[in-house]
């Protein structure tokens, strides 16, 4: 049986923000679609820039089952310097810190260790820029 933390691995959007682009709109998906908006089904590769803005944020203090011991912590959704739009996990910003417009950094960081098995999940975090 496939763990949640093997099902991840397998998902490349994950791990090298890969995106699809409509090849007859331009519109940018993430994670990727089957069928656009404009109905096409047409696709290309795209990889999202690594650099964006917060445009909204919360603070989580009671943590789901698994990441008890980082509460509180900050999620949010980054609008990135292309337009498209993220919903990630901002680290290294101290919650009463955290602002609108705050300019952050997409990296690649440990997500979580799943279960008895240790299997390390891997994906993108949001860091204020430096």
């Amino acid at each position: 049986m496939l763990t949640p933390a093997i099902v991840r691995r397998n998902t490349p959007q994950r791990y090298r923000m890969e995106a699809q682009k409509c090849a007859k709109c331009g519109k940018v998906f993430f994670p990727p679609r089957v069928v656009c908006a404009c109905g096409s089904r047409k696709f290309k590769g795209y990889t999202l820039p690594k650099e964006g803005k917060v445009i909204t944020h919360t603070v989580i203090r009671t943590a789901p089952r698994g990441f008890g011991d980082e509460a509180p912590y900050c999620m949010g959704i980054v609008e990135l310097s292309d337009g498209s739009r993220i919903l990630c996990q901002i680290a290294d910003c101290e919650p009463e810190r955290l602002k609108i417009g705050l300019e952050v950094a997409i990296e690649f960081r440990k997500i979580q260790e799943a279960g008895e098995s240790g299997v390390i999940a891997y994906g993108y975090k949001a860091v204020p820029a430096r």
